[in-house]
C-alpha cells in the first residue's frame, strides 16, 4: 500500500505558462497516492497540446477530470461525492465533459458509464496518451473508455505540467505498476505489471527541474527499490534478458547515485519502499550523498509473521528488524515512517500485540494507519472472510494511533536544541508570520519569516515541538543555497 494523501490537487502550471492559443479549460483533481498526483501532471501536459489550459474554477471548465484511488473505501466515497458536484455543474453547463482517470477506472468502468451514467469517459493509468482520441469520441456523442494495461508505457517521453503550487518540490516517476501481489492491494490489477523508465530520461527531467528553480524532487514508484532498467520491458522478464543487458542493467541504488550526483545541490527523496526489495546498497548510497534525504517510508503493514504471510508480504518480522538495524547503523539520524493495517482477516489480539511491540522497537517518526477495508478484486476479498468486528478494528487502530503519537513526540523532542537545515516550502497554516518547510527527516519545521523566501535553504535552531512539528528560529542560510 502506498502512502495516501487525503487532499486534492488542482491549479495552473508553474513550469509551463498557460498557452495563449489554448482556448479550452481543464479542471483536474487528484485523490490517493503520490503517483496519482504525478499522473495528473502527465495528463495536463498531454492535454495542453490539445488546446487545454488548467483552471481552478470548476464552473468555467470544458473538461473535468478526477484522478481516482481504490486503495481505501473512503477515497472512493470522496470521488463519488465529487462526481455528484461535477454533474450538478454540468446541468448548468451541459457542454462540460466529465471523466474518471486512474485506479477506479478499470474496476468501475461499466458502472460509471452505463449503469449510473455519471461520466462521459473512463481512462486507465496506462491510457493517458489516448485521451485526445477519447475526447473526440465524447464530442461526437459517444461514451469513451480505455482501461487497457500496458507492458511498456512509462510516460518517460512526456514533460509533465507541474500542478503543484510552491515551485520548490516535484515528483519524478521512475516505475509503473507492481509485481508484489499483496493480498489486500488492488494496485497490480489497476496499474499492471512492473516496468521501469529509462534512466537517461529521468536524469533529463531532474536536470530540467533544477534549471527551472526546483530544489527538491521525489522519485516515485509503487515500489521504487524494485527499479530495474535493462533496455525496456517488464521487470519479470529480466530473467530472459541477454548477458549484455544483465551486465549493463541499472538498479535503484545506481539510479539514486546518478540522480544525486547529477544535481548535488538538489534534495532527493524517494517513495515508496518495500522491505523485501530494499537492499543494503541503497542505504549505502543514501549515507554517501548529503543531498539524499535521511528519510525512508518503509511500510510494514503488521508486526505479526502470521499476518505478514496472510498478506503475502515477502518479509518476516525479523528481516524487517534487520533492515531497520542496518538503516540506523549507516544513517543514525534517519527518519522512518510506516503504513500499518489493523484488523486484517483472522487477526488476533496476539497479532495486534506483535504490531505494537514492533512499533516499540522501531519508534517511527510518523505513520499512516488504517483499519482494514475489504477492496473488491483483491485476493483477500476473494479468499478471506472479513471477520474482525468493526469495534475491534476501531479499538486496535486507536491503540496504534496513540502509540504512534507517543513515538512521534519522542522523535521530535530529540531535535530540541539542535540546528537543522530546512527547505522553505510555504507560509505556515497557522501564522502568516512564519514559514513552513521540512528538514531532511521529512519533519515539518516552522520559524519566523524574517527576510527569507520560499525555496531558500535555512539553518533553523529548534526550541520547541509538538508531536508533528518542530518550532525554531532561523540562524542563517545553509551552505546549500
Amino acid at each position: 500500500m502506498e502512502k495516501i494523501i487525503d487532499e486534492k490537487q488542482q491549479g495552473n502550471s508553474l513550469i509551463m505558462e498557460p498557452k495563449t492559443e489554448n482556448k479550452r479549460k481543464l479542471f483536474i483533481e487528484s485523490y490517493g497516492c503520490q503517483m496519482n498526483f504525478s499522473d495528473s501532471e502527465i495528463v495536463a501536459s498531454i492535454l495542453s497540446k490539445e488546446g487545454y489550459n488548467t483552471t481552478q474554477q470548476l464552473e468555467e471548465a470544458d473538461l473535468v477530470l478526477v484522478n481516482t484511488c481504490s486503495i481505501r473505501e473512503k477515497a472512493e466515497q470522496t470521488v463519488r461525492k465529487r462526481l455528484e458536484k461535477y454533474n450538478a455543474v454540468k446541468r448548468i453547463n451541459p457542454n462540460m465533459k466529465v471523466g474518471v482517470l486512474g485506479c477506479m477506472a478499470e474496476r468501475l468502468k461499466s458502472k460509471f458509464l452505463e449503469e449510473e451514467k455519471i461520466v462521459d469517459l473512463v481512462v486507465g493509468p496506462d491510457a493517458y496518451k489516448d485521451l485526445p482520441n477519447l475526447i473526440k469520441e465524447v464530442e461526437e456523442g459517444r461514451n469513451a473508455v480505455n482501461v487497457i494495461l500496458s507492458k511498456e508505457e512509462t510516460y518517460g517521453d512526456i514533460s509533465p505540467v507541474r500542478l503543484q503550487t510552491n515551485g520548490v518540490s516535484a515528483f519524478v516517476s521512475i516505475t509503473r505498476g507492481c509485481d508484489n501481489m499483496c493480498t489486500f492491494c488492488v494496485v497490480p490489477f489497476t496499474r499492471g505489471r512492473e516496468r521501469s523508465r529509462d534512466p537517461q530520461s529521468i536524469i533529463e527531467e531532474v536536470n530540467d527541474l533544477a534549471s527551472r528553480g526546483y530544489k527538491e524532487i521525489t522519485l516515485l514508484g509503487q515500489n521504487v527499490d524494485s527499479y530495474l532498467w535493462y533496455g525496456g520491458g517488464l521487470k519479470k522478464d529480466f530473467k530472459d534478458a541477454t548477458p549484455m543487458q544483465k551486465a549493463t542493467a541499472t538498479s535503484f541504488a545506481s539510479l539514486l547515485k546518478m540522480v544525486a550526483e547529477a544535481q548535488p545541490k538538489m534534495r532527493i527523496r524517494f517513495s515508496t519502499s518495500n522491505p523485501q526489495d530494499m537492499t543494503l546498497d541503497v542505504i549505502e548510497v543514501m549515507a554517501a550523498h548529503r543531498n539524499i534525504c535521511n528519510y525512508i517510508h518503509l511500510p510494514v503493514q503488521s508486526g505479526s509473521d502470521k499476518m505478514l504471510k496472510k498478506m503475502n508480504r515477502l518479509h518476516t518480522r525479523e528481516e524487517y528488524f534487520t533492515l531497520i538495524d542496518n538503516i540506523k547503523k549507516l544513517i543514525p539520524d534517519c527518519g522512518i515512517s510506516h503504513d500499518i493495517i489493523t484488523g486484517f482477516p483472522t487477526e488476533t489480539e496476539e497479532d495486534h500485540k506483535d504490531t505494537l511491540s514492533l512499533m516499540q522497537y522501531v519508534k517511527y517518526d510518523f505513520g499512516f494507519m488504517f483499519a482494514y477495508s475489504e477492496r473488491p478484486g483483491t485476493m483477500a476479498a476473494r479468499k478471506f472472510k472479513d471477520d474482525v468486528p468493526e469495534e475491534t478494528k476501531k479499538r486496535r487502530l486507536t491503540e496504534i494511533v496513540n502509540l504512534q503519537q507517543e513515538h512521534s513526540k519522542y522523535r521530535t523532542q530529540q531535535f530540541i536544541g539542535k540546528t537543522v537545515e530546512v527547505l522553505i516550502e510555504k507560509s505556515s497554516k497557522k501564522s502568516d508570520a512564519h514559514w513552513s518547510g521540512r528538514n531532511t527527516q521529512n519533519t515539518v519545521v516552522v520559524f519566523p519569516k524574517e527576510n527569507y523566501e520560499v525555496g531558500d535553504f535555512v539553518n533553523v535552531k529548534i526550541n520547541d515541538c509538538t508531536s508533528a512539528t518542530l518550532i525554531g528560529e532561523p540562524i542563517g542560510y545553509s551552505e546549500n543555497n
